[in-house]
This record gives structure tokens, sequence and C-alpha cells, in this order.
């Protein structure tokens, strides 16, 4: 699969930037600080990118990688609209 294969969805980044091939990620990946780029999560986001890119490997776990990558555990990539929809009082059974 070439490097110019594209995800079944882009990659929203925090910026508002969209990533939507493995070439991009790639070089997203390249040019992040050397502190950044060292850490596990990228290291693991780069090597299966190569693993779709030269090795025919799936590209959603590419994909997924780099969301892992981008929004680490506990960090919110959403926030609910009614996100105290429980400690509400005005119920509808109460009305």
């Amino acid at each position: 699969m070439p490097w110019s294969t594209t995800f079944s969805e882009p990659i929203a980044l925090p910026n508002g930037d969209k990533l939507t091939t493995l070439q991009e990620a790639g070089a997203y990946i390249t040019h992040l600080p050397k502190a950044v780029h060292d850490d596990a999560p990228w290291q693991n986001a780069m090597h299966v990118l190569i693993e779709a890119a030269d090795h025919d490997g799936p590209i959603e776990f590419a994909r997924l990688a780099m969301l892992q990558a981008l929004f680490p555990k506990g960090t919110p990539v959403y926030r609910s609209v009614d996100r105290d929809w429980r400690n509400n009082r005005n119920l509808a059974r109460d009305r």
C-alpha cells in the first residue's frame, strides 16, 4: 500500500487541521519536537504507519494509533451537551 493511501475518515488535529493520508500522518510525527516524538504513543503510531504503508498492514490500525497518540487516555475528545442531566431535578415525571 503506498504512502499516499487515504484514511477512511480524516484525522482531526487539535489545531483544526486534518490528516488524510499515511504520508501526512508520518510527516506530522516527524515534525514533532524530539521529546514528544520519542514518547511511546508516537513511536507506536509511527510503527503502525510504516506497517500499513510498507507491509500492507491494516490502515485502520494506523488511524487508531494516531488518534491514541493525539488524544491520550483521560483527554476528553468531546463534551456532552447535557453534562449534568442526572443531577437535573426538573424531570418530566416531576412536572
